[in-house]
């Protein structure tokens, strides 16, 4: 996998858009691709705003997909559609999955059904898929983002308040777990 690069979905950016530390994404990845698929389904104003200024300073790039790619992510979608325990996915997601797999980019993406796919469909497993909750914790790790010891759940809680995005309870609670060890240790974050 290379951290250099990423490759994000409509979900994720829409809602990433709206954080207040969205421009701390650079700061783990030098470029984020943006497929033209994922791009024709925003809408936002804010969104298209905050893409339209990072394709223009380079920390986001259009992806045009190879048409075996698109080939391969509409084949994702026909699986995860035949596979009764994953919630569908469409074939943005999907795409984003094809080209993680292919080039070992981090998928950023909040659609639970891409997350089960890659859990379920064979092939998908090693794709490395983050949501903003990874992210944010990375940031936070990496020093990036400010950790304030004393309320170790007050980076996600900024989040779910700018962007109306609840993060599932348990994984919010593995994340700000792994924030609690990082404040006992004092290593690698950087202190608010």
């Amino acid at each position: 996998m290379s951290r250099d690069f990423a490759i994000a979905d409509t979900c994720f950016l829409i809602d990433w858009a709206r954080y207040r530390h969205r421009d701390l994404l650079f700061r783990l990845f030098k470029s984020v691709f943006v497929p033209e698929s994922v791009l024709r389904e925003v809408k936002s104003e804010g969104t298209i705003s905050w893409i339209a200024h990072w394709l223009a300073r380079g920390g986001l790039a259009l992806y045009t997909e190879a048409s075996d790619e698109a080939d391969e992510a509409r084949r994702l979608v026909e699986e995860a559609r035949r596979a009764p325990s994953v919630i569908p996915v469409d074939v943005p997601e999907a795409l984003c999955l094809a080209v993680g797999r292919r080039r070992g980019y981090v998928v950023l993406t909040e659609n639970r059904g891409a997350l089960m796919a890659r859990d379920v469909i064979p092939g998908y497993g090693g794709v490395v898929v983050w949501r903003a909750l990874e992210i944010i914790t990375e940031l936070q790790l990496g020093g990036h983002l400010p950790v304030d010891c004393s309320d170790p759940g007050a980076r996600y809680l900024e989040y779910e308040e700018d962007t109306r995005h609840l993060f599932p309870r348990k994984d919010l609670s593995m994340a700000v777990g792994s924030i609690i060890g990082a404040c006992g240790q004092g290593q690698g974050v950087g202190r608010g």
